[in-house]
């Protein structure tokens, strides 16, 4: 590869990668503020009913995500992959500012937390395809035996937002009152987002399509979309599967890390905030590897030993943490989690790349992903705040994981007659 070409692939990644890092931007700041939004969107009696109405609308926005795979995805597969990800990036600023803008429930009433439902929906409908459009568009840009390592990279912008909006978080925290944070201080983070969307939205606009798309000669409509995906149902559930433990990892030690540290464990914001800005900076090092690896040795190794290790220690660290809950301790569990999240990320994307349909392989890949995220990996939040309230345990969460290993666990040993069943089915879909 000659100088200029390496600057392009770079150049790819970087631009492709800052979209997906405002669209996992916009996501965790809900989650990481969903204390404070309930106080201001759904006010209740009862701080844990309020609480679960904040977390049951985060949720919310992951049930629209199989439509914006599926329809979204389509569209990528259709026009290309340059014109899907200018349009996914721009409902997820309409989303963000919707969210960042509306009046609290004491001003507008019930009306404020329907505004927010909209808000977060059009935020499901946009990552719906925003990741599966990342993620073919790096695996499609890949170097021969870098597929791994370069896909990993869209995960890995992912974690830069986890340690922005953490490194956001801790500065409020020292610089601001809890009662200002509160009551308009978290709006400053959305705020934020707002303000460095047009930037993004111009790095998207100046990326090259690519070379498979371009060679491509026949471009499929909705309706073949739709019957190719059917025809290849059971690759598409594989990929569920394998995306399960993904999803909801990703989700437990960064999304509900803030959450759980202050109301589960009692400790202080800034202590779960800066546990969630270290877990960030671990994925970002992890992924890479676990894709880099996989390269290496094949992506079933990975995929067998990280949901396997789950298995073993998830509930006994929970239980130590939960014991005699501190900063170190949160710290080192999840820092353990998520050295397994990143080596198994790192090899299931390039897999469900290369699995998937060529005619369809960004409403394919987005289809699975956005399944796994909205039944699974969205709600992880609500359902692990729900187990700790119905069963008074706080290691409940781990429980919740190792459902999400056992699943992962079982696609892994079928991925492989899986996959050669795909190569056959994909070759009369394109």
């Amino acid at each position: 590869m000659t100088p200029e070409e390496r600057k392009s692939k770079i150049g790819g990644v970087l631009r492709v990668a800052s979209g997906n890092f405002l669209e996992m931007y916009d996501f965790i700041v809900f989650g990481y503020y969903a204390k404070e939004i309930s106080q201001t969107f759904f006010p209740s009696s009862s701080e844990f009913a309020s609480l679960m109405l904040t977390l049951v609308t985060f949720g919310a926005g992951f049930l629209m995500r199989p439509v914006g795979a599926v329809v979204l995805g389509a569209y990528i597969d259709r026009v290309g992959r340059r014109k899907g990800l200018i349009l996914t990036l721009s409902l997820m600023a309409v989303g963000t500012v919707t969210i960042a803008a509306t009046p609290g429930y004491a001003a507008i009433g019930p009306l404020a937390p329907t505004i927010i439902l909209i808000g977060r929906l059009l935020q499901g409908l946009s990552a719906g395809c925003e990741l599966g459009g990342v993620s073919i568009y790096l695996a499609e840009i890949a170097t021969p035996g870098n597929r791994g390592f370069y896909t990993s990279w869209q995960s890995g912008s992912q974690q830069i937002a986890v340690v922005f909006t953490a490194v956001i978080g801790v500065s409020l925290n020292s610089y601001m009152a809890p009662a200002d944070v509160a009551a308009w201080g978290w709006r400053i983070p959305m705020i934020i987002g707002c303000a460095i969307a047009p930037m993004i939205l111009y790095f998207r606009w100046s990326l090259l399509e690519t070379e498979a798309f371009l060679k491509k000669t026949h471009k499929p409509s909705g309706a073949e979309v739709v019957s190719i995906l059917s025809a290849n149902w059971k690759v598409v559930m594989l990929g569920v599967m394998l995306t399960v433990m993904t999803t909801v990892s990703f989700y437990l030690i960064t999304a509900y890390t803030p959450t759980f540290g202050r109301q589960a464990l009692k400790l202080s914001a800034t202590d779960a905030m800066l546990v969630t800005l270290c877990v960030g900076v671990s994925n970002f090092f992890w992924l890479p590897i676990g894709g880099a690896v996989s390269d290496r040795i094949g992506r079933r190794p990975l995929l067998l030993i990280c949901p396997a290790t789950i298995l073993v220690v998830a509930y006994v660290a929970m239980s130590w943490l939960v014991a005699a809950p501190s900063f170190n301790r949160l710290l080192a569990v999840e820092l353990l989690f998520s050295c397994l999240y990143g080596l198994y990320n790192g090899a299931m994307i390039p897999l469900m790349a290369e699995i998937m349909p060529p005619a369809v392989r960004t409403a394919g890949f987005s289809l699975a992903y956005a399944l796994a995220t909205a039944i699974f990996g969205g709600f992880t939040p609500a359902i692990s705040t729900y187990l700790i309230e119905a069963t008074g345990n706080r290691a409940a969460p781990a429980l919740w994981l190792c459902g999400a290993a056992i699943i992962g666990l079982t696609a892994a040993l079928l991925v492989k007659s899986r996959a050669a069943e795909a190569a056959k089915v994909t070759a009369t879909g394109g």
